[in-house]
């Protein structure tokens, strides 16, 4: 996805550039934020999930993306962790009124993340991305609860839902050395060298 830095004007990455440092510094309860130098259109943050909801224990990475329109049209919000909600589509993106028509260009970054952490606490079925977990919550809430948990502890416990993935280490995974195959043949050369060093001792 390209960045929108060079498509928004000097007074606009300014002001988005004040909202993302304020919130680094004084984030909303519950809600930590990964500012990028590089790209501060796209705003990568992670959240907690609430107390009393299937998600708590859990932290799910997000992400918002400022489009060239910013702020008249609103960013648009995809969850990266894996979660079982009505208004998350299966490929993470997250739908809520206010990233749609009661989107207003004051409202602010802050004011989105929030109603995003209250929709973990309050679904709405009636705009479901996820019919399925839109059907569950609404008839048959102990199954949806017990879904939503499942994936919670499967991708957002542990710290896993909170951090982007180490960088592989180079060290990691199957090695020439380690591969299948006669391990003489593979050492040949040297093993020759040693049997002749022990051969001139022996003289």
């Amino acid at each position: 996805q390209n960045s929108n830095v060079e498509n928004l004007p000097p007074h606009v990455l300014r002001l988005v550039y004040k909202e993302v440092s304020a919130l680094a510094a004084d984030p909303p309860e519950g809600i930590k934020i990964y500012p990028s130098e590089e790209d501060i259109t796209e705003l990568h943050t992670s959240i907690e999930g609430p107390e009393g909801t299937p998600f708590a224990g859990g932290i799910f990475r997000m992400r918002l993306v400022l489009g060239k329109d910013f702020p008249a049209v609103p960013p648009k919000g995809y969850f990266l962790t894996k979660i079982f909600h009505p208004n998350v589509g299966h490929k993470g993106e997250i739908c809520v009124n206010v990233l749609k028509r009661d989107w207003k260009a004051e409202l602010g970054l802050r004011h989105v993340l929030l109603t995003i952490k209250c929709l973990l606490i309050h679904p709405n079925p009636e705009s479901a991305l996820n019919e399925e977990a839109g059907r569950l919550l609404l008839e048959d809430y102990a199954e949806y609860e017990s879904r939503a948990r499942l994936l919670t502890e499967i991708h957002a416990m542990g710290g896993l839902g909170g951090t982007s993935g180490a960088p592989q280490d180079p060290n990691d995974g199957p090695q020439p050395k380690k591969h299948a195959g006669d391990p003489t043949k593979r050492a040949g050369p040297r093993k020759k060298k040693a049997d002749k060093k022990r051969a001139l001792r022996r003289l």
